[in-house]
């Protein structure tokens, strides 16, 4: 690969969702960038059905729930020189491992993220954040790609379903802190790594579609069925990073944050009221375990004594658009011949814009009016033939 665009590492750590991580390594397969390799840290079970599917990827068998300690392992074996993070709930679009390793062609960035769509694939869940030292977020205004410094005090904050880092600087400062099993863990990095003078990059254009499946912490609609991580790495990431005078106040915006969440989550039908108090006591609980857990010294992470090696297949490729009568039979044809495919409907006039990528590897649009369908991939941002179909 030329330097404008380094070779990249992508790490999807999945546990006990073997469905969500195969449709989110079909969209990983169809990645215009030519030189990425896949690893996947997993369960044993999925673990072998990654092998089994893709021997072209590196799967490693975990099944602790600590997503820190996952990433870790997966960091151990990326021979990139750019390392990136992917959920196993998501799916980037095809273009996001090419426009998230191109920042990385300046060598004074360290760190990087892009935008998140929501389960609905077009309403964005993620933009430009930063993260202080008390772990409270502010917004940040981002036109086009911005590059810019932090301080141990403030930094962008990158979403763990869409980041990137320079592996060199990652492995250096110790990797992902396993202290953190969930929650903050990508803002601890982001902390330290602008502590260490590194740049944070936001690209706006390097998309992935989040759905939020189901997981021992939350069900499907977000409604959380535990706050125990979140308590439990706040209280770490206090200890961590905040002069012991600041905790109090740190804490109590988490619990008034924490309670207002619940409460709209009441009002909206999602939890029943009682459900309320039940789930702030587990926030404490959290908040003593964190007080208590050891948290280890972050010494550097070792290199990889391996060579790169890239996923089959990846790289540019045609890109077609079909719309209309008979376009499932052709969008099939189209997508066995090996091409980026997306398959635009319209639906009632009152019907909201929605795009999701299915187990087919198809993207498949559909909404009321052609106008409001967004620009998503593939074929108005992504393509290299013209679209077919489209009126």
């Amino acid at each position: 690969m030329t330097d404008a665009v380094p070779a990249l590492s992508v790490v999807i750590v999945s546990r006990h969702r073997p469905a969500a991580l195969m449709r989110a390594i079909l969209g990983v397969c169809q990645q215009d960038h030519p030189q990425i390799e896949l690893i996947v840290v997993a369960d044993p079970a999925a673990a072998a059905q990654v092998t089994a599917a893709h021997p072209g990827a590196h799967a490693l068998a975990f099944d602790q729930p600590n997503i820190s300690a996952a990433r870790n392992l997966g960091l151990d074996l990326a021979a990139a020189p750019v390392v990136a993070f992917l959920d196993d709930d998501a799916v980037p679009e095809p273009d996001w491992a090419r426009r998230l390793a191109t920042v990385f062609a300046d060598p004074a960035v360290t760190q990087a993220g892009g935008f998140v769509r929501g389960p609905d694939g077009v309403r964005f869940q993620w933009q430009g954040i930063e993260v202080d030292h008390l772990g409270a977020d502010h917004p940040l205004a981002v036109q086009g790609t911005t590059i810019r410094p932090g301080s141990a005090t403030r930094a962008i904050k990158t979403q763990g379903t869409n980041c990137a880092f320079r592996a060199a600087a990652l492995r250096a400062a110790g990797g992902f802190d396993p202290a953190y099993a969930f929650y903050l863990d990508e803002a601890d990095v982001n902390l330290r790594l602008a502590a260490a003078g590194g740049l944070t990059a936001v690209v706006p254009r390097a998309v992935v579609h989040h759905g939020y499946a189901a997981s021992p912490r939350r069900r499907a609609d977000r409604a959380p069925l535990t706050l125990v991580d979140i308590g439990a790495s706040m209280a770490v990431f206090l200890r961590r990073h905040a002069p012991a005078q600041a905790a109090p106040a740190a804490l109590d915006r988490l619990r008034a944050d924490q309670r207002a969440r619940l409460v709209r989550m009441m009002v909206a039908g999602l939890i029943e009221p009682r459900d309320v108090g039940r789930l702030m006591a587990t926030l404490e609980q959290g908040l003593a375990e964190g007080q208590g857990r050891r948290m280890p010294d972050l010494a550097p992470r070792p290199v990889p004594r391996r060579g790169l090696h890239p996923l089959p297949g990846t790289g540019p490729r045609p890109v077609q658009v079909f719309c209309g009568r008979g376009s499932a039979a052709r969008a099939a044809e189209a997508r066995a011949r090996g091409a980026i495919v997306t398959v635009e409907g319209r639906g009632p006039p009152w019907q909201r814009p929605r795009v999701r990528f299915d187990d087919d590897g198809i993207w498949r649009a559909t909404a009321g009016r052609w106008r409001d369908l967004p620009e998503l991939p593939p074929g108005r941002r992504c393509g290299t033939n013209s679209p077919e179909g489209l009126a």
